[in-house]
């Protein structure tokens, strides 16, 4: 049910693949909200994906970049703007890829040149993004801008690699930038640690659904679902968070504050 939570409101939407993807169901909710967006991938993603088709059906312009490059991101907004005519109100970053997890090495055989891409285009580029946006002046007061992260920035999970490295510098920059942007123009910095999600990305890490099946059992609530993640977002993006800056939030079913469930031990003793 809609609600009109973002009537008026013009947004970014970063790393729509196809519609497994969250950033997918986040842009869908976003224009279900009364918000106008644009929709952005990294042209290798766009050939691959079915972003053409989300664009199409939400009535929004796809402008193609690179978010390892300052000159897509500088294009990208200004084209942004000039689209939806005026400064934003909200950006979601939902961007993550590592080349060692892809290729399968081993977190104590990485391979450093990639583990550096992993950082630049999964961390280092929201830095990018909210430097272009302050530097350009480019969001509204008290406008909101979201990463998608995880928990193994806080805890260890051997499978997703050197990406929990990624995931902490991702977090600091949301508290660093949040600061600056705060002072600025009282806009908000946050990132959401969700849970395991099948999408097209997270399900190609090794023994995902395994893991996706303990995380849904630890959890009193169970897993959040993608759909969940983009109401969150929506909440995020609105007015009613207005005091909600450089947080780490859990959207998790409560996973990040447990010990142990007992549905993992009467599972194992059957």
């Amino acid at each position: 049910m809609a609600n009109n939570l973002l009537q008026g409101k013009k947004g970014i939407i970063f790393g729509a693949l196809d519609d497994q993807s969250i950033a997918w169901k986040v842009a869908e909710r976003c224009v279900e909200e009364g918000a106008q967006i644009t929709l952005t991938n990294a042209p290798v993603a766009m050939r691959f994906g079915k972003i053409q088709e989300l664009g199409e059906k939400l009535n929004a312009e796809i402008i193609p970049a690179d978010a390892t490059s300052m000159e897509d991101l500088e294009n990208l907004v200004d084209k942004s703007m000039e689209a939806l005519g005026g400064k934003l109100d909200f950006v979601l970053h939902s961007i993550g890829m590592s080349l060692n997890v892809r290729k399968n090495r081993a977190y104590t055989d990485l391979k450093y040149d990639w583990m550096q891409k992993t950082f630049d285009i999964s961390a280092i580029s929201f830095h990018r993004v909210m430097q272009t946006l302050y530097q350009k002046d480019a969001m509204n007061d008290y406008g909101s801008i979201l990463a998608l992260t995880y928990i193994a920035a806080q805890r260890t999970f051997p499978d997703y690699n050197e990406m929990a490295e990624s995931k902490s510098l991702l977090e600091s920059f949301a508290r660093s930038f949040g600061y600056h942007f705060g002072i600025k123009n009282k806009v908000r910095v946050n990132t959401i640690s969700q849970s395991p999600t099948m999408t097209t990305a997270g399900s190609g890490i090794k023994g995902f659904q395994e893991f996706f099946d303990y995380a849904d059992k630890m959890s009193p609530l169970g897993n959040a679902p993608a759909e969940g993640c983009a109401d969150y977002c929506v909440t995020m993006f609105s007015d009613l968070t207005r005091s909600v800056t450089m947080q780490n939030l859990y959207h998790d079913g409560g996973f990040s504050n447990m010990g142990m469930s007992p549905a993992l031990i009467e599972d194992k003793s059957e």
